[in-house]
């Protein structure tokens, strides 16, 4: 498999399965979309499965959901099988049934003129299967007190299909609602052999595409909207259950979009953006005069260290800091919610108007965070304050579509803003381990304390020497200056500690805070 993504021919990956081979199938892809997400492949992937068993709870598909994977998913189901239904019942009083049931389907697909172990399935247990699934699937989806939880949740897309065409649905509960009213039609038989059948039902929905085959066969109402609904309930093979029909309308009418499609809150979203830039504008006029000032402190410690006494211009653009990332979450939600498009985080106005959010206001919050102590109790901003959104804005950045141009040009001054968001979290827990290397006594502590100071001076000398850092870090009194100094004098002392040890026993010993 890493095999064929790694080839540059690839340029989509569609990995199928049937059965308990359809649950296989699924959890490839998974860990092939999580794989690709690490590496920031933009290789599109399919799965499609046919009659596969569900495989996990309502964590699992909301887990799914919201990495937005579920288009990746095509589960085909036809209109009686029973085993992707099946695991809605407890399947503990069914094992000898299931047992035989699956060496049945495995020595039919596999020896199609075996026909005997069929009959080792009485009609009254082939009806003791079909009945518990049956009533378990009546039960999930009973409103109100008489429903009862179920411990497999469906995730993805569902093409249910049968003789009459097919149906896609992709709300969970409308999903578990078509999987009981469309059983509900067949028998114990035929929920068996259906499981037999999807190379029958793709071959005749194939010839019904070619052939442009007129579904029309009733009345059909001037409605788009009600036409859709009556050309579905045909499709999905109950039309003549007129039991079946209400419930099944009421169940599709759910699944529809209500408010707004995603295109049209994107168009609102941009409006919305519009109104907020102002916010972003005076947080960089703040930056400039923050840079331009007599302290030598710069943006980053300006706002550090701002106390209650602050001015109204500090106080005005914490406030704008806050109001920004109100809107930046709200995008976020939306877009998890599904009511934006699909490739909302691949656009271009998007991903380069976060990044510049991201670089602009972090800093803020990292100062925020230092500043209230926060990182005493929770610890350090990295590891323990970052919000969300950003690890986000991370990913669209580094997912994004790259020009050799873009990727190759040398800057010739200092940024506007630091290229590295977090560089002021680097920067305090750098301080802190200046502080640890003054007190530890333990070697191997110190050794390690000194290859994280030294691995971080690099980084920060690289950032420095690509100008790719902000005039702010480079100010006089500034916290990245200032620890510079600091680590300057601490190799000083090191080094004389080396050439005349007798003199420095207490240094050695961690009791001298130069």
């Amino acid at each position: 498999m890493l095999e064929i993504v790694g080839n540059t021919d690839t340029k989509s990956v569609v990995i199928t399965g049937h059965s308990i081979g359809g649950a296989t199938a699924s959890l490839c892809t998974l860990w092939l979309l999580s794989y690709l997400q690490s590496i920031s492949s933009s290789l599109s992937i399919l799965c499609i499965t046919y009659g596969a068993p569900l495989l996990g709870n309502q964590s699992f598909s909301q887990a799914i959901f919201k990495e937005r994977w579920g288009g990746n998913f095509c589960h085909v189901v036809s209109k009686h099988d029973i085993m992707p239904r099946l695991l809605f019942a407890p399947i503990t009083p069914l094992t000898t049934q299931l047992n035989i049931l699956l060496q049945f389907w495995h020595l039919s697909m596999t020896s199609p003129d075996f026909e005997k172990l069929e009959f080792q399935i009485s009609d009254k247990e082939k009806a003791k299967l079909f009945t518990a699934v049956m009533d378990y699937l009546e039960a999930v989806t009973q409103d109100g007190e008489t429903s009862v939880p179920i411990l497999f949740h469906p995730f993805g897309n569902y093409f249910f299909v049968s003789e009459d065409g097919a149906v896609c649905v992709d709300n969970p509960a409308a999903i578990v609602k078509m999987m009981h009213l469309m059983l509900a039609t067949g028998s114990p038989t035929s929920s068996i052999e259906d499981h037999l059948k999807y190379g029958d039902y793709v071959n005749k929905m194939s010839s019904q595409i070619l052939n442009q085959r007129d579904t029309m066969q009733k009345n059909i109402p001037d409605s788009s909207y009600e036409a859709g609904l009556e050309l579905a309930i045909q499709s999905s093979g109950i039309a003549s259950q007129e039991s079946a029909i209400k419930s099944a309308k009421e169940c599709l009418k759910t699944t529809r979009r209500m408010g707004p499609s995603p295109t049209q809150n994107a168009a609102s979203l941009a409006v919305s953006l519009s109104k907020v830039v102002p916010y972003r504008a005076q947080i960089e006029w703040y930056k400039t005069w923050c840079d331009e000032q007599d302290d030598q402190m710069g943006y980053y410690d300006s706002f550090k260290s701002r106390d209650s006494s602050s001015s109204k211009r500090d106080m005005k653009v914490n406030m704008n800091r806050c109001k920004l990332a109100k809107f930046w979450n709200n995008v976020i939600d939306m877009l998890e919610r599904s009511d934006l498009p699909h490739d909302f985080d691949k656009r271009a106005k998007w991903v380069n108007t976060s990044h510049f959010y991201k670089l602009l206001v972090e800093p803020l919050d990292i100062a925020e965070y230092y500043g209230k102590g926060m990182h005493r109790t929770k610890g350090h901003y990295m590891q323990h304050g970052r919000e969300r959104r950003y690890e986000i804005f991370d990913r669209w950045w580094k997912d994004r579509r790259v020009t050799s141009g873009e990727e190759n040009k040398e800057r010739s001054k200092f940024a506007s803003l630091t290229q590295d968001s977090c560089f002021w979290a680097r920067v305090e827990e750098a301080r802190d381990w200046l502080n640890c290397v003054r007190s530890e006594r333990d070697t191997n502590k110190l050794a390690l304390l000194w290859d994280k100071i030294e691995n971080f001076e690099k980084y920060a000398m690289k950032l420095i020497e690509d100008k790719e850092v902000s005039c702010d870090v480079l100010a006089k009194n500034s916290s990245y200056s200032l620890w510079v100094e600091d680590l300057r004098e601490l190799k000083q002392l090191k080094a004389k500690v080396k050439r005349f040890p007798h003199q420095f026993t207490g240094f050695l010993d961690g009791e001298v805070v130069p």
